[in-house]
Parts: structure tokens; C-alpha cells; sequence
């Protein structure tokens, strides 16, 4: 009964959540429309939904978002370095293939949010079987390298988030 009402409770409080950052004023009237669009949205949308994800532990969910956050930082550092001071001769820019093990379409799509996420790499396109994300790299004077940390650093702690 209770999966009846929320199919999914993160989506549900992440609506109501962002509802009230939407309307910026702490008020019954907007608290109580946020709890309805919160019930009323995932329950609809549900149907649409058909196989959950199976989540790791919490912890590891935190660790991946501080080594995303500790990448972004450096990333953010080495783009400026490239821009201010690399001479556009020197810079190697590439096209990568990254071959997927990962099969969960959320898991993918955390992926290629993350590689986009980080200054200096862009996710374009997911091949039609979703085996293999396409991704730019502003400067990837070892292309191997990026694409070993990409599945060494992401992809594998992916694996152990999405089960």
C-alpha cells in the first residue's frame, strides 16, 4: 500500500524540495502544493518506471561525489593553466571512445554527467546498443591515460553503486 503512494520517495521529496526552492518563501499554502506535487508526480509517472535501479551503500555514493568534487576542483585548475597559458600549437585535443561495462541506463547516465561535469571532458553521444559513450577531451596528450582513468576512477565505482 505504502509503494502505492510513493512509488518513489526520493523523487517525491526531491520535488517537494525543489517546488519550495522554486518559490522561495516558507509558507503553508506553497509546503502543502510541494507535498501534493511530491505525491502526485511520482505516483503518475510511475508507471513509466518499470525497473528500479539496486543502490550500493550510501557511503559509497558519498565517496564517488567527493572524488567527482575533488576532480572537478583540478580540472577547473588545469583547463585555466591550458587557456592562460598553453600555446594552442601544443594543445592535443582528442575524440575518445569509452566501451561501457556498466548496463543500467541511470548508471550510464551518471557517467557521462560526471565526464561532463569535469572541465576539459564532454559526453556527445551513447552508441544505439549503449556499449560505448563518445566523449572530447579539450587536451589528452596520452588519450590512453584518459581513458583508463575513466574506467578505473568512474566506471568502476559505478559498477559497485548500481548493482
Amino acid at each position: 500500500m505504502i509503494r502505492r503512494i510513493l512509488p518513489h520517495p526520493l523523487l517525491s521529496l526531491a520535488v517537494a524540495l525543489v517546488w519550495m526552492l522554486l518559490v522561495n518563501r516558507l509558507a503553508w499554502g506553497s509546503a502543502v502544493f510541494a507535498l501534493v506535487l511530491g505525491l502526485v508526480i511520482p505516483a503518475v509517472t510511475a508507471p513509466y518506471w518499470p525497473g528500479r535501479p539496486r543502490i550500493g551503500s550510501p557511503l559509497r555514493i558519498a565517496a564517488y561525489g567527493l572524488i567527482v568534487l575533488w576532480d572537478i576542483i583540478k580540472a577547473n585548475l588545469a583547463v585555466a593553466r591550458i587557456v592562460l597559458f598553453m600555446p594552442r600549437a601544443a594543445l592535443r585535443p582528442c575524440w575518445l571512445t569509452v566501451p561501457l561495462d556498466l548496463t543500467s541506463p541511470e548508471a550510464i547516465t551518471v557517467l557521462a554527467s560526471t565526464i561532463t561535469l569535469t572541465p576539459g571532458t564532454v559526453s556527445c553521444d551513447l552508441s544505439e546498443d549503449g556499449r560505448a559513450l563518445l566523449i572530447h577531451c579539450l587536451h589528452a596528450p596520452d588519450p590512453a591515460s584518459v581513458l583508463d582513468e575513466i574506467k578505473t576512477r568512474y566506471e568502476a565505482r559505478l559498477k559497485e553503486i548500481f548493482r
